[in-house]
């Protein structure tokens, strides 16, 4: 993507299902754990560069021992900066041979030498970069059963009203955002069930310790889940850990977050995404398991796991943008799926350029849109196979048909991205030209006048860098004409589940719809959109129309493709421009088992979601710069 957005945290868990001394026997090391827990969490790294945090639990720990860790850092290699303070004791230990592999030794004297890990990568769409930002969260007490570490990748749209149900159950919240709201929440009738649980056995038991015992082999992570998340509204993909080792990972109903898991007889692990499992226990694809919308993998204190349902699922909707950019392109089934976005352009590609494929040079914009590019030239050697079968069924022969034949696609690094460049200067007009520098290009490979450059990119959000950098920079090399071609449909609407786009007017979709509008003498229905929004905001009643889909139902997928390219292209640029959008058809036919679109169609799945895409309307037409949830 030449425009960098924010968006979903990455997490990990990991539980073993054998005692520490089994792992230094088997791998001669006691580092076993931590290694996989940062192997989980480097191979994520896409996933977070705000911060970072850790948390592991040793099981069975006498009481007055600590049994709970936690590191986080915000740091500019987070990851790394907690590792070291993970590893900080276990290193100086090393020399001593007896005690660095004495599991009952490390076990009482090492920090982070545990059973159950979480792990957490933060990319935050909103708020302070700080270390108290940074999950995991801690509910203490001193009630193991009570005890709760959470972290997860989720945004709420309700976070208000799940503020307000707080208050409403007697507690006196210290901040109003959704990690605090949400692990509260949870914190509460994880408390009702433990008090459940002693109230049942105080009947007929006074040993308190061997009822704790009790509620720890009992608890039903289920039904706190059931209770207590009935009401939220969003994104998510948590993971929760009690004091005695318990945990659970709980999923949107819409199946919105990734979340997988693997288990042998070794280890139960779960992570946002496959290949980061795949790459830290070489596991099997297909044993690799998605946790199902609506549903949550629990762990019990025996390491035993089931997959329950604690709400009745919704059509499955999972974010379409994790298969286009987000999630690494070295999953074989995203890496298949990048590829047929971009075999599926060729026709309008091949439209856009008059079929001279004689006078065109294929390139893309790096790093993420090199597999849609791949995929894209593939598509083009079908279109050639055929031709190719054309010709001979025609009876072309001879030095025409050998001609024919031997056709190859220019295909070239065009663009290259100096990661080196700064925009460091606040001068608006020299800011702009240190913009243009970020990408680089190859000189001498484009024919002055006569040659159309074909360049793909995974996605256009703002626009920004194409008007700014890329156009300009290309521009410099002389062609006749610049195709941009998305593998992405247009970005239309805010996202509000986890990724940092809430702001309407940064859409260049949305600026050239505008641009319509008011080209066309339709500035009116602007303001009835904005009265429609405002009055469905005022209201309680539960708000599922989308008012804003209206104004972008005046005009053809083409009309604004056409006017987003008016839009980037600047006064000086010599060369004509065309800008071509994948279809949202195209994109569900790609990828068929994610169908989280909203972001393009504006079908949002939630209540909250429709909210916040009017909400996000109203913000522009008064002015207002803040984000929309």
């Amino acid at each position: 993507m030449s425009e960098v957005i924010k968006h979903e945290c990455g997490i990990a868990m990991l539980r073993l299902r054998k005692p520490l001394s089994y792992f230094i026997e088997k791998y001669g090391t006691p580092t076993y754990a931590i290694s996989k827990m940062y192997l989980l969490m480097e191979k994520q790294r896409n996933r977070g560069q705000d911060g970072a945090g850790i948390a592991s639990i040793k099981l069975g720990m006498k009481p007055g021992k600590p049994f709970i860790d936690r590191a986080r850092s915000v740091e500019s290699d987070p990851i790394n900066d907690i590792f070291k303070k993970v590893g900080k004791k276990l290193n100086k230990l090393s020399k001593d041979t007896e005690k660095y592999l004495d599991a009952d030794y490390l076990r009482s004297n090492i920090p982070f030498v545990g059973d159950v890990y979480m792990g957490h990568l933060r990319y935050g769409t909103h708020g302070n970069n700080t270390i108290n930002h940074c999950h995991p969260f801690m509910r203490n007490n001193n009630w193991r059963s009570r005890q709760l570490i959470m972290a997860g990748n989720f945004n709420m749209t309700n976070v208000d009203q799940l503020f307000d149900r707080l208050v409403e159950l007697g507690q006196h919240p210290k901040e109003n955002v959704d990690t605090v709201t949400v692990m509260e929440k949870i914190g509460h009738f994880l408390d009702l069930e433990v008090q459940d649980l002693f109230d049942k056995y105080r009947k007929t038991e006074d040993d308190n310790i061997k009822i704790s015992e009790k509620i720890e082999e009992e608890l039903d992570l289920g039904r706190v889940l059931s209770r207590s998340c009935k009401d939220f509204d969003g994104g998510y993909a948590f993971m929760g850990l009690t004091g005695f080792g318990g945990g659970f990972v709980a999923r949107d109903v819409n199946g919105i977050r990734p979340a997988y898991y693997y288990a042998d007889d070794e280890i139960i692990v779960v992570a946002s995404e496959k290949t980061a499992i795949k790459t830290a226990f070489n596991a099997d694809y297909d044993k690799i398991q998605e946790i199902n919308p609506g549903h949550a993998l629990i762990i019990d204190k025996q390491a035993n796991y089931k997959e329950v349902q604690y709400l009745e699922p919704q059509k499955k909707l999972s974010c379409s943008f994790e298969r286009i950019y987000f999630s690494r392109g070295t999953d074989p089934a995203i890496y298949n799926e990048r590829k047929t976005l971009g075999k599926l352009l060729i026709p309008k590609v091949l439209e856009a350029i008059d079929y001279d494929l004689k006078n065109t040079v294929f390139s893309y914009i790096p790093n993420t849109a090199e597999t849609a590019f791949l995929g894209m030239m593939k598509g083009l050697d079908k279109h050639l196979v055929a031709k190719r079968l054309e010709s001979i069924e025609k009876g072309v022969s001879g030095e025409e048909l050998e001609k024919i034949l031997s056709f190859r696609p220019r295909q070239e690094k065009l663009v290259i991205k100096d990661v080196k460049a700064r925009t460091f200067i606040a001068d608006d007009a020299m800011r702009d030209d240190m913009v243009a520098h970020v990408y680089d290009t190859t000189y001498e490979v484009i024919r002055r006048d006569v040659d159309t450059i074909v360049v793909i990119d995974d996605s256009i959000v703002r626009g920004t860098t194409l008007e700014k950098s890329i156009i300009q920079m290309l521009d410099r090399l002389n062609p006749k004409r610049i195709v941009v071609v998305s593998s992405a449909p247009q970005i239309r609407y805010p996202d509000c589940y986890g990724i940092n786009m809430s702001k309407m007017k940064e859409f260049v979709a949305f600026r050239a719809m505008v641009n319509l509008i008011k080209r066309n003498g339709k500035e009116d229905l602007l303001d009835e959109v904005y009265y429609r929004c405002k009055s469905a905001l005022r209201k309680d009643e539960p708000l599922m129309v989308n008012y804003v889909q209206e104004l972008y139902d005046q005009f053809t997928y083409e009309e604004i493709s056409d006017e987003i390219a008016n839009i980037i292209k600047s006064h000086n640029i010599k060369a004509d421009v065309k800008v071509i959008f994948q279809t949202v058809d195209s994109l569900h036919e790609a990828c068929p088992n994610h169908l989280g679109d909203w972001y393009f169609t504006g079908d949002f799945p939630t209540e909250g979601g429709m909210r916040v895409a009017n909400r996000a309307f109203v913000n522009f037409m008064e002015g207002k710069d803040g984000r929309a949830y």
